[in-house]
């Protein structure tokens, strides 16, 4: 007997709407304003509801030739209705402020989505700079996407026309008119910002009323111009979420406040030594706000000094923190050597770029694991835990603090430029519920003398204050006697103390791995850690869809592993490595626990797609194996085999 089908009515759809995501990218010249734009967008998204991640891509130049293909700055917003991990695919919507942004961006774009592009920078002059041989707005090369083409910036000329600005600095809010349209194409509250914009330029109202002004003309033009077809508005509801307190944050913010949630919880004053260096520099900026939480920020005049004087605040009973990206961690390297002799607590953030030497500053990378793991003259091991989120960094540095204070150990912190300088939203924690880790200085001799090189059950030695009474001891980066802590360089001492440094890691204890997606145990494990996790998760979650035996571990503790993870990943019967870089997670885990591993590499400077390690999940379970993804093609790559 057939039964009947009941279709939804108008009624129920707006009841319970499908879940939902759009992806939009701002792209334009690096002085339009594009990542401001994009920080603005995503403020009055979070405050509507929806989930969203972010991706600001800028150039590395500090100001590249107006109107050149490297000198186009871009940020990317998914947001939506459901659970958002990644910054998205493909983007359903791209503002093109210039023919270079265009270009750049345009084949990113979805088939039959929309482009608006302000027609008024498509002069002879910038098509030439952007390779065109012809107006791509005219010559009918944009077909198979919607296309919307206005003079954004005579439009925002009119404007801000009565407030007396200057050719070039009306220009300047051409940003801010684009911002007002779009705000207006996904039903944006403009009072938020227009608060923004009155704080910002307080000292400054004409300028404030002339972006205000701006905002919203562009808003105003969305909501009365007679255009039919591609511009509407499109309201997306809220995502699901559970009651409490949430605020916007990027990585590098998560990270500085983890480093003093940490520091609050070990009950110890923190010091901060660093030297700007892309994109590592915005966790001192953070920090440098924060005074009112015991908090020492010192911009050192090189990688070598910020990290000294970190060491020496350890020394002097703080917790040292330092930061930088992988050139300036090689720079630090000796003297974090120095941290693992002496054996004092510090925190090293390592916000990966783009390598090697200067390499890619603003890009993203994952290519400082061997560095991380092995990177030191002599045998100097040190713990390794890496943040997979913006949100989830504020967790890892509370972690840090803790391993660094309770083991007396430097410990390295990977981020990488993607999670500093995106955004997600965050659920601020009750703080009161983490468990503090308060820090005992030894006060006194005991009653069988003082060794500095003494050990707890931990093998971690005392931490002793300079100038406490009875206390004096010696310190530095030659080899120590094991106990008194006297220089000794006889070969069994020597064998003895790399053992028991070695020791002190190993035995650090760490949670069992757990498997974020799937089973534990079946044909296919895709083993990820970083920023890698959204694009892992949600493949994952895509080939599960589609009845594939695949699951999802994400390794927070890259050194020393969980204890559990070797056996975990035997059970699988083949494992797949993505990476932002030629293998390194794949080699450890080989190393380690003698798994054949296969990599899936990405190192063109962008974050995995999520269909590109879907289609390696189809390939191996196929009967292929993993391999490396080209950089920046429109298609998806093949899977090639490696050798092993």
């Amino acid at each position: 007997m057939a039964t009947a089908t009941h279709e939804i009515t108008p009624a129920e759809a707006s009841a319970h709407p499908s879940a939902e995501s759009i992806v939009v990218r701002f792209a334009g010249d690096s002085g339009d304003g594009m990542q401001l734009t994009g920080g603005q967008f995503t403020l009055s998204t979070a405050l509507a509801g929806n989930d969203l991640s972010t991706f600001p891509d800028f150039p590395a130049e500090i100001r590249a030739p107006l109107g050149t293909l490297f000198g186009v700055s871009a940020f990317q917003i998914n947001f939506g209705s459901t659970s958002i991990e990644t910054a998205g695919d493909a983007l359903d919507v791209l503002v093109a402020m210039n023919p270079a942004a265009l270009k750049t961006n345009v084949e990113a774009l979805k088939l039959g989505r929309l482009i608006i592009a302000d027609s008024g920078e498509f002069t002879e002059r910038n098509l030439a700079k952007a390779k065109y041989d012809a107006n791509p707005l005219e010559d009918g090369s944009l077909a198979k996407w919607q296309l919307l083409a206005f003079d954004i910036s005579q439009l925002t000329l009119d404007a801000v026309k009565p407030f007396g600005l200057g050719n070039k600095e009306a220009l300047r809010c051409k940003n801010m008119w684009t911002l007002g349209l779009a705000l207006w194409m996904f039903d944006r509250d403009r009072q938020p910002l227009i608060d923004w914009l009155k704080a910002k330029f307080a000292k400054n109202p004409t300028l404030a009323e002339a972006n205000i002004a701006a905002i919203n003309a562009g808003h105003a033009y969305g909501e009365t111009a007679e255009i039919s077809g591609p511009l509407k508005q499109h309201s997306v509801p809220a995502a699901p979420a559970e009651p409490g307190l949430y605020r916007t944050v990027t990585g590098a913010e998560a990270v500085s406040m983890g480093l003093v949630a940490g520091a609050q919880l070990a009950g110890l004053p923190m010091f901060f030594g660093g030297y700007p260096i892309t994109p590592a520099s915005a966790i001192l900026h953070h920090l440098s706000r924060l005074k009112e939480f015991g908090v020492t920020t010192f911009q050192a005049e090189d990688e070598i000094a910020a990290v000294a004087s970190a060491i020496g605040a350890s020394y002097a009973g703080q917790l040292g923190v330092t930061s930088s990206s992988g050139p300036g961690i090689a720079l630090k390297g000796e003297a974090i050597g120095l941290a693992i002799m002496t054996e004092l607590p510090l925190v090293v953030v390592n916000s990966q770029r783009g390598g090697p030497s200067t390499g890619l500053p603003t890009k993203t990378e994952q290519s400082d694991l061997y560095q991380a793991v092995y990177g030191r003259n002599g045998d100097a091991p040190m713990p390794v835990i890496a943040a997979r989120s913006p949100a989830d960094a504020f967790e890892v540095a509370i972690e840090a603090c803790r391993i660094a204070t309770q083991y007396m150990t430097p410990v390295m912190l990977l981020t990488d430029g993607y999670i500093a300088n995106a955004a997600e939203p965050w659920k601020v924690p009750d703080v009161s519920t983490y468990e503090p880790f308060p820090v005992q200085f030894l006060e006194e001799a005991p009653a069988e003398g003082f060794k500095p090189y003494a050990r707890d059950a931990k093998l971690a030695r005392p931490w002793v204050k300079p100038g406490t009474p009875g206390l004096l001891h010696r310190i530095g980066g030659i080899e120590k006697a094991q106990g008194t802590g006297n220089i000794d360089y006889s070969p069994g001492n020597h064998q003895a103390m790399t053992d028991t440094r070695r020791d002190k890691v190993a035995g650090i204890k760490v949670p069992d791995q757990a498997v974020e997606l799937g089973e534990d145990s079946g044909k296919l494990v895709v083993v990820g850690w970083g920023s890698t996790f959204g694009p892992i998760h949600q493949a994952v979650r895509r080939a599960r869809r589609k009845g594939l035996d695949v699951s999802h571990i994400h390794i927070r503790h890259i050194w020393p592993m969980p204890q559990n993870l070797g056996s975990l990943l035997k059970r699988f019967d083949h494992v797949l490595v993505p990476e932002m870089n030629t293998g390194q997670l794949k080699t450890v885990l080989r190393d380690q626990f003698l798994v054949d591993a296969k990599p899936l590499n990405k190192v063109s400077g962008q974050p995995f797609r999520i269909a590109e390690i879907e289609a390696a999940i189809d390939a191996m379970l196929a009967g292929g194996e993993g391999g490396e993804v080209a950089a920046d093609r429109t298609e998806l790559p093949s899977i090639k085999a490696v050798n092993p």
